[in-house]
């Protein structure tokens, strides 16, 4: 199912991509920032559920959907509205790189937070043993 839903982003991509003119602006549109951050929680729905789907019963029991279903609940956004602000941002392909490339330096900020934290557990609990 989280191929499906890759490959109809992919495809809607390409779709408002080429397509001329460009995707006129829905009525209810999901705001730059807010999209961001729903992109950022669904790239870490995905990495947990690829991470935990052979691990954990309850994820192995579920599917990648329910992730994106919980980010639109989280967000109080239907999946309609999303995917016409999806699609509309995709038709502005510069737009869309430049929400994305926010996207991934947000990821890549969370990546070096947690690294550092962990760097940080590590040596907390060595100080703890040596005493």
């Amino acid at each position: 199912m989280k191929i499906k839903i890759k490959i109809l982003f992919l495809l809607l991509f390409f779709c408002a991509a080429c397509s001329n003119p460009p995707v006129e602006k829905p009525k209810e549109l999901v705001e730059e920032k807010k999209m961001i951050d729903m992109l950022v929680d669904i790239h870490l729905a995905e990495a947990a559920y690829n991470h935990l789907r052979n691990r954990d019963s309850l994820v192995e029991r579920s599917n990648s959907e329910n992730f994106y279903y919980s980010i639109l609940n989280k967000y109080q956004t239907p999946d309609s509205v999303f995917e016409k602000s999806f699609i509309f941002y995709a038709s502005r392909p510069r737009k869309f790189e430049k929400m994305y490339r926010q996207t991934m330096n947000k990821l890549n900020e969370m990546e070096q937070e947690y690294s550092g934290r962990n760097v940080e557990l590590q040596k907390l609990e060595l100080q703890k043993k040596k005493e």
